[in-house]
């Protein structure tokens, strides 16, 4: 297979769990420390993919004829595989990359991926551990965002606090060194997914943001309502107070490898329906959520993120215009509306930024 084949991350399925179990185990026999005996426990982990799965998420990467190149589970701070995390954060445990698939950024897509499962959860942070001879590893962190740090349960500093620790591994004293990536932007707001019992709540809000502001056809106040379905068939992410959990906004965005509207094409993040409450207008949720999409499309390596607007929405067209997004004009059409007006749906595109956080302010 060549080194410009596609790759694709999703999660494991359970009929797949024994061959992710021996993947993992193959890598890591051929990493830094595989001249060293492997633990009971340290097996029981490796080949405990369900049980990881049944407590967070376990991701495959698989090239175009489906074979498996490489692994990553995400496990919530209360999982019995959690080492490091605490309330409020995730771990990136077992990455892990097929010998014969080095060298394909298989590992950078998968700990990207990794970090939008722990945004959907609405983590604060992700955190993971290397051993010390895993050079590799630690240059792809660094280039991630991570920072070491050292775990408030050694006695040493606030995870905030960027410093190198070593310390034995439970898994068969190995040293290792500590890493933390934050994830959300601020520390008043959390962006997650929807949770099913938030459907009704978020289409409430979306129905008072967009009456307040414009005068909707019968059709497009039916999709407005519509949460449950795009909750069924794509993501619909929320941004809630940190304090009172009070919802403040939404937005709707595709699942990995799909898109949301026939606005999209390939190496395209597409989103739709961005709602801000109006009593939460000032506060910059709608900004939050438009970055948060960009954020989206760059985890998962794709060049441009586009959506429509009403030609009448112009105070959403001036919040893309402040963030960098550009006319689409190519791609723009018209709708027909109740009794046959017809409106102009204006197109709008971001190049999605190499790094982390550049899309402007």
């Amino acid at each position: 297979m060549s080194a410009a084949a596609p790759v694709l991350v999703r999660d494991a399925r359970p009929e797949e769990y024994p061959a992710v179990g021996r993947l993992t185990e193959r890598a890591f026999a051929h990493g830094p420390y595989g001249h060293l005996p492997v633990s009971a426990a340290r097996r029981e982990l490796v080949h405990g993919v369900g049980v990881r799965a049944a407590t967070g998420s376990v991701l495959v990467a698989t090239g175009a004829d489906g074979a498996l190149l490489g692994t990553a589970s995400v496990l919530r701070h209360d999982s019995p595989h959690a080492r490091l995390a605490r309330a409020g954060e995730a771990e990136l445990r077992l990455l892990a990359t097929a010998p014969e698939a080095r060298g394909r950024g298989i590992a950078r897509a998968l700990a990207l991926a990794a970090q939008e499962d722990a945004l959907a959860w609405g983590a604060d942070a992700l955190v993971l551990d290397t051993g010390t001879l895993n050079h590799a590893s630690q240059r792809l962190y660094a280039r991630l965002g991570y920072r070491e740090f050292r775990p408030a349960a050694t006695g040493g500093a606030a995870p905030e606090a960027s410093a190198s620790t070593t310390g034995p591994d439970a898994d068969g004293g190995i040293d290792h060194l500590d890493f933390r990536l934050p994830l959300q932007p601020r520390a008043d707001v959390v962006v997650r997914l929807a949770r099913p019992d938030e459907v009704e709540e978020i289409a409430g809000l979306s129905l008072r943001a967009y009456e307040a502001a414009y005068e909707l056809s019968a059709e497009y106040r039916a999709s407005i309502l519509d949460v449950g379905e795009r909750v069924r068939e794509h993501q619909v992410w929320v941004a809630a107070d940190a304090a009172s959990g009070r919802l403040l906004g939404t937005v709707a965005t595709p699942r990995r490898g799909r898109t949301i509207s026939p606005l999209a094409r390939d190496g395209e993040l597409d989103f739709r329906l961005l709602a801000v409450d109006p009593p939460a207008r000032g506060r910059g949720i709608g900004a939050l959520l438009t970055r948060h999409a960009v954020e989206l499309a760059r985890l998962r390596g794709l060049d441009r993120v586009v959506m429509n607007s009403g030609e009448q929405m112009t105070g959403a067209h001036r919040l893309y215009e402040r963030l960098g997004f550009a006319r689409l004009p190519e791609r723009e059409h018209d709708l027909v509306v109740d009794g046959g007006r017809r409106i102009r749906l204006f197109a709008f595109s971001l190049d999605v930024p190499a790094e982390r956080g550049s899309i402007a302010a």
